[in-house]
């Protein structure tokens, strides 16, 4: 396959455009600066000519403002316009060159965990959009892909969860801490987590880019959810340091403001339904394998 990618130079791009390459298919690179070889100029907030995507078997959109920082109302409408502008921008193309051509014939788009705090509920991709920021921004990110789907073109939105890797994702600000021996609980430690691999991660994407029977919206996260205090004390023994320091959630609340309440206190019991339903076999379904693998 012939798979163009936005985001290529993120910690998901640059994961996924290697196991790609590793995999025999070529991949393009969508850029903001000057391109090079495999490489091609979009603007997030501008047309993009289908032309340029008449010779793509699939586009992977990963483009995205960071989620991680003060969630001001500006920092807010930046993470929020990212995501929805450049998805429409990226689904439109699609969809005109989908109409001019049939190709790209697939589009996977990264997205959310929309469900809000909803405590020990399991949730599956039939599962309401829940309230708050994340639930508010998942919601319109998955909407802005209507134009490929209306065009006959495959979408799949992949809802990712707690993404552990070693260079980047969720696990990478915790190790500081907690080979200090200074991590613990965060609030209660009753919240769920929904945690996956990398591996894993970049697995469904190539498994959803080949895979006809999956569309819509893909939960993907281990099937083995924990609570935050399983977590923790996991992720210690691993490091074989202690967890005998916890936050308390007003802590939380004082440091991180809304972030910190929606993507550290927030329970989120996430079920990969689709996935598990379409065949697909998680390479870490336990969460210390997950660890152990990740940080060698």
């Amino acid at each position: 396959m012939r798979i163009f990618i936005t985001g290529a130079s993120g910690f998901l791009g640059q994961a996924l455009t290697g196991a790609l390459r590793t995999a025999g298919h070529g991949t393009v690179a969508l850029v903001r600066r000057s391109p090079r070889a495999n490489e091609v100029l979009w603007d997030p907030e501008q047309p993009l000519d289908p032309a340029r995507l008449h010779d793509s078997d699939a586009v992977v959109h990963l483009a995205g403002k960071n989620i991680a920082g003060r969630w001001t109302a500006e920092f807010k409408r930046e993470v929020l316009d990212s995501r929805v502008h450049g998805t429409r921008t990226m689904a439109t193309a699609a969809a005109e060159s989908f109409r001019q051509c049939g190709r790209p014939r697939v589009f996977v788009s990264a997205a959310g965990l929309g469900y809000g705090d909803r405590g020990d509920e399991p949730l599956t991709e039939e599962s309401s959009f829940g309230k708050g920021f994340l639930a508010e921004v998942s919601q319109l990110w998955e909407a802005a892909t209507a134009p490929a789907a209306a065009a006959g073109v495959r979408v799949v939105c992949l809802r990712i969860g707690v993404v552990l890797g070693r260079e980047g994702g969720a696990l990478k600000p915790m190790l500081l801490p907690f080979r200090l021996g200074l991590g613990g609980k965060v609030g209660s430690g009753r919240q769920f987590w929904s945690w996956v691999a990398l591996d894993d991660v970049i697995g469904a994407m190539m498994f959803a880019l080949q895979n006809p029977s999956l569309r819509g919206p893909v939960n993907v996260a281990a099937p083995s959810p924990v609570r935050n205090e399983e977590f923790v004390r996991t992720l210690a023994r691993v490091l074989h340091r202690p967890a005998i320091f916890p936050v308390p959630a007003f802590v939380v609340r004082s440091l991180f403001g809304e972030m910190g309440q929606e993507l550290l206190l927030n329970s989120y019991r996430v079920v990969p339904a689709k996935l598990q339903a379409a065949g697909y076999k998680f390479r870490y379904a336990d969460l210390e394998a997950a660890l152990r693998a990740q940080l060698g």
